[in-house]
């Protein structure tokens, strides 16, 4: 893989933008400083850091693999002796009752034609017709998980999903209010188009990864930007289990946004 060049204030953002871009977390980034920032006299002719990075390869040394390698045979070893001593230690006849239950997945149950697959189709036709958008509109109802999922799709789609979802967000609210209105039971709505969802819990969870190394490295707190509620929740997983930083929010809607620190 060729090198990126990243430019930025310091080195240590050049390193955190390079792991955002390449998606890998720093410790598989493979970087050289091209150019350490500077300030001139009064604070002129500021010179930004440059950086050149790439993902590490993952080739490993030949002395680590061979002691892998010599580990690995050691453990078959040691397994092969375990299991040749238990062996003898079961009775024939109960070797055939030793199994392992393994809990059986429930597939999801789908609906495709109902009432508020209906309200939801025509809302968004509604909208979308006022809005001189041509959009197709596909909906489901997990019966399994109990939501309704509706997927956009179209050649506009940018526009729908607007600035970090937000327009999307926006949608889903709206159609959750419509498909709810008469409803006995509360109905989960979630409005996605281009797999962006899943895309964007991606580039979360792979921000907080490098987030969390910046304040480990610099043992100062870090301000995201304002977020959903949704979004902070991805953000709040994916360092839950984090030994070195802990993670909560601050301020009001819509300005909430995710704090991480360093723990005591």
């Amino acid at each position: 893989m060729e090198y990126i060049e990243i430019s930025a204030k310091t080195v240590d953002d050049c390193i955190t933008d390079a792991c955002i871009q390449l998606s890998v977390t720093s410790d598989k980034l493979d970087y050289e400083v091209i150019q350490q920032p500077s300030i001139g006299l009064f604070g002129f002719n500021v010179k930004p850091a440059i950086i050149k990075a790439k993902v590490k390869s993952e080739e490993k040394p030949v002395e680590e693999s061979t002691v892998v390698e010599e580990k690995v045979v050691k453990e078959k070893k040691s397994e092969k002796a375990f299991n040749s001593e238990k062996k003898k230690n079961i009775k024939p006849e109960k070797v055939s009752e030793v199994k392992e239950e393994i809990p059986e997945e429930k597939p999801a149950s789908y609906v495709y034609d109902n009432e508020f697959i209906s309200k939801a189709k025509e809302f968004t036709s509604n909208v979308f017709g006022a809005m001189k958008m041509e959009v197709n509109v596909d909906a489901k109802y997990n019966e399994t998980d109990k939501v309704l999922e509706v997927d956009l799709s179209g050649d506009e789609m940018g526009v729908l999903i607007g600035k970090r979802g937000q327009t999307l967000d926006s949608i889903q609210y709206l159609i959750s209010l419509v498909v709810n209105r008469d409803s006995e039971d509360y109905i989960h709505v979630k409005v996605d188009t281009e797999n962006y969802r899943t895309r964007r819990k991606a580039t979360l969870e792979n921000l907080a990864k490098n987030i969390a190394y910046k304040v480990r490295k610099n043992r100062q707190s870090v301000s995201l930007e304002p977020m959903n509620p949704y979004e902070r929740r991805i953000i709040h997983s994916a360092l839950q289990g984090d030994k070195y930083v802990t993670t909560h929010s601050e301020g009001e809607e819509p300005f909430r946004r995710v704090v991480v620190t360093l723990k005591k």
